[in-house]
């Protein structure tokens, strides 16, 4: 199931400052992450749906070059931002 545009545009206004600051690095992190939460929940329930498992594995890769290139660039926000989404422990 795909990410509602209201739930979009909450994502966007909570990570990226404005719901139109799409490019945002946060804000695109912060949605695959939400995409990424939704996906393993399906397969949770379909555990042969290998074409979803694929998915799921390119957005598990987009996320972590988007928080490579967060990291080089402004450490101060990636550490705010993985302990905002709760990503590392």
């Amino acid at each position: 199931m795909p990410i509602t545009k209201e739930r979009n545009a909450a994502i966007f206004t909570e990570f990226g400052g404005k719901a139109t600051n799409t490019g945002s690095i946060e804000g695109q992190v912060a949605q695959v992450t939400e995409r990424i939460a939704q996906i393993s929940a399906h397969l949770k329930e379909n555990k042969k749906d290998f074409s979803t498992h694929r998915g799921l594995m390119q957005l598990v890769g987009k996320r972590k070059r988007l928080l490579s290139y967060l990291q080089k660039h402004n450490l101060a926000g990636y550490r705010a931002l993985i302990e905002k989404l709760g990503l590392r422990k």
